[in-house]
């Protein structure tokens, strides 16, 4: 009997455990981010140059790869810091959330879920070409970080992973512009 009850709940309680490991990554994540971006007040020009002919034709962009390794590498930190000083974060789900049961969701005591450190962290900066209009080209400069969680409610644990995307800089140049769609640094 025992045994049914535990193959009905776990389903339900490692999604639960999941979306709210997701939610907490998440705050974590845009905390860090936001707090780096305000400390760090990055433009186009930070990244990119772009080299124009004698006729002001743009005729190339050119990356600042300092920069971009550089902000690669302290958002890396920052984010993992910021998982470090939340390795003991928890929060509650209540214990009929973790049956199949509509009626008995949200209801009931709420179960601990602990999220636990991130095994990895990876922060990619992604330069992107896309059409602005006539002879208009727009290219942005995204960060994406990807993110293992590691979190457990009694009885079950599980491994998540979170993808975010961030605008850090953008720019729309005039003129014909390189064919050239996406690429990460």
């Amino acid at each position: 009997m025992i045994r049914g009850i535990e193959k009905n709940i776990a389903p339900t309680a490692v999604k639960q455990g999941e979306y709210y490991s997701g939610l907490m990554a998440n705050r974590i994540i845009n905390k860090a981010v936001s707090d780096y971006l305000k400390e760090n007040e990055y433009n186009y020009s930070n990244f990119s140059t772009v080299l124009y002919d004698e006729n002001g034709t743009p005729v190339s962009i050119e990356t600042i790869s300092y920069n971009i390794n550089k902000v690669q590498s302290e958002l890396a930190v920052k984010i993992a810091d910021e998982f470090s000083e939340s390795r003991n974060l928890k929060t509650k789900i209540p214990i009929g959330s973790l049956t199949d049961s509509y009626l008995l969701a949200g209801k009931g005591i709420s179960v601990p879920l602990n999220i636990c450190s991130v095994g990895n962290v990876e922060v990619v900066l992604k330069s992107e070409f896309t059409s602005a209009g006539i002879n208009q080209t727009c290219h942005r400069i995204s960060v994406l970080i990807s993110a293992d969680i590691n979190s457990a409610i009694p009885l079950y644990s599980f491994s998540s992973e979170a993808d975010f995307e961030f605008l850090i800089a953008e720019n729309i140049i005039v003129g014909g512009v390189p064919d050239c769609k996406v690429r990460n640094f």
